[in-house]
């Protein structure tokens, strides 16, 4: 299966924030902590050329504890500013904000150097995919609900600015995927984790994907949750397991596939199976 996702509201979001760029001080790239590397938009590198950048790994409470420190550790190593943050519940919003004033310290303080007295608010754009929180981020940095939020890809799509406080000014942008991925993994990745809508995917092919992932990497999440002594290697006994522990039968003993695909993605998405990572930095640093 071939995974695209590319609906016109994207290509003219891409057009905005390169035109808006030029209002911007510093940009927050938004990426899911559960996928850091796949979640990364490769145009933003291409759109923000050399504007000072956060990335920020929301979603921590998803995440893998361990992977995060290990994505942190590898962006460090890249020289690229990065931040844990968790959104929904608040966590990190301060340092933002002072990790912000300390890569525009110089530029600010040339704008004094020029008498401009009282610097005015930083000018921040976020951008980042769909689903991956930006405007939860946003309405947790205002302390109060101004941009629309959702659980589904595709809730924002028009770019507004939003003060914060006044030291902030944020200008939220939709969520951009790019036209082609290179690595279909990356679809599978994206699908999972649920930054692709769910109703142009093949269901069952995304679960397949992911039972695969946590049967190599996350075994003992799967053998607890499901009540499995051991991880069948055919995936299709897998799936029948699954199903029988939870129900998934149609009449006739027929196991449901379509239902117990939902039931384990859905389950995922929601943290049942514990805390997950499905990008490791590791694999960047052996393809480099």
């Amino acid at each position: 299966m071939t995974i695209q996702w590319f609906p016109g509201h994207m290509a003219k979001a891409r057009r905005q924030v390169t035109e808006k760029l030029k209002l911007i001080d510093i940009v927050y790239e938004l990426v899911d902590a559960r996928i850091p590397q796949s979640s990364r938009n490769p145009m933003i590198d291409e759109i923000i050329v050399n504007k000072p950048r956060i990335v920020l790994l929301n979603k921590t409470d998803k995440a893998d504890p361990r992977m995060t420190e290990e994505w942190l550790r590898y962006y460090r190593e890249q020289g690229v500013q990065a931040l844990a943050i968790d959104a929904q519940a608040g966590k990190g919003m301060k340092q933002i904000v002072s990790l912000s004033k300390e890569i525009l310290h110089e530029k600010f303080e040339r704008m004094k150097a020029k008498g401009i007295k009282k610097p005015r608010a930083i000018r921040a754009m976020i951008v980042g995919i769909p689903n991956v929180g930006k405007s939860t981020l946003i309405n947790r940095l205002a302390s109060k609900k101004i941009a629309k939020t959702g659980d589904r890809p595709g809730v924002t799509q028009a770019q507004q600015w939003i003060k914060v406080g006044s030291e902030l000014e944020l200008l939220d942008t939709p969520g951009i995927l790019w036209p082609k991925f290179e690595d279909q993994t990356v679809g599978y990745k994206l699908a999972t984790t649920g930054a692709i809508k769910d109703t142009i995917v093949n269901m069952q092919d995304i679960c397949v994907y992911a039972l695969r992932f946590l049967s190599r990497y996350y075994p003992v999440n799967l053998k607890e949750r499901y009540g499995l002594e051991e991880i069948p290697e055919d995936i299709v006994e897998l799936f029948d397991a699954i199903a029988k522990k939870r129900g998934c039968i149609m009449s006739g003993g027929m196991v449901d596939y379509d239902k117990t695909a939902e039931l384990v993605l859905r389950e995922i998405r929601t943290d049942k199976l514990g805390m997950l990572t499905f990008d490791d930095p590791a694999e960047l640093s052996s393809e480099e």
